[in-house]
């Protein structure tokens, strides 16, 4: 298996590889800490995807760039808010 070329396919990889392991955190327990890393793996990718030049998007590039970057941050923001604002459950 090669390694993706473009700067943004390897930032993506990398979204893609902290988003699992956010995922594996809310299957086994520490749920909060899960749905952040998610939330700020899609904050880095809007980030990413504001300064990496077109050229080097690769597939961190999916419809224009201002919806990208709205997108993954809106959705890497409303992440990180829930766990703040859902409150502990007895038990």
């Amino acid at each position: 298996m090669r390694a993706p070329r473009s700067r943004g396919s390897q930032l993506y990889l990398l979204q893609l590889v902290v988003v699992a392991v956010g995922l594996v955190l809310v299957a086994v327990g520490p749920w909060r800490v899960g749905v952040v890393a998610m939330g700020l793996a899609f904050i880095v990718g809007a980030l990413a995807r504001s300064v990496v030049p077109i050229d080097h998007t690769g597939m961190l590039r999916v419809r224009g760039k201002a919806f990208d970057v709205v997108w993954m941050t809106t959705l890497g923001v409303a992440l990180v808010i829930l766990p703040i604002l859902i409150p502990n459950q007895p038990g």
